[in-house]
């Protein structure tokens, strides 16, 4: 009776160890694939309005909103160039980072229409 009572005892444990082991796996897993606010924002339409600024690349201007949130603007159609140190407000659809660029502390955004507010960022 002892030995039946003591292999039920330790399959118990092993189920329990199984699981728990099991769970923090699938835990650990979920973390590592969880989006990022830009894969979440992934084509979603927003509206920005801020002081136009040259960005760090070609091709690539910059703009904070309110909020100083930062935002990398980039378009194949709008032409920023005429509007930089401006106050405007941009419309567009925000970018889903590429992997080497998931790092990144802004959203980028593919920019649809501009309107210029003002001629000076003040």
């Amino acid at each position: 009776m002892r030995k039946e009572t003591m292999k039920t005892i330790l399959n118990g444990l092993f189920i329990g160890l199984l699981s728990l082991s099991l769970c923090s796996g699938m835990t650990f897993a979920a973390q590592r694939h969880k989006p990022t606010d830009t894969d979440k924002n992934a084509g979603k339409t927003v509206m920005i309005t801020g002081c136009l600024e040259k960005g760090d690349e070609a091709g690539e201007y910059s703009i904070k909103d309110t909020n100083g949130k930062a935002y990398g603007l980039r378009s194949k159609s709008v032409k920023m160039a005429d509007h930089l140190n401006h106050k405007v407000t941009v419309t567009g659809k925000v970018m889903q980072n590429d992997k080497e660029k998931e790092k990144e502390e802004h959203q980028h955004v593919d920019v649809t229409s501009l309107k210029m507010v003002s001629t000076s960022c003040k």
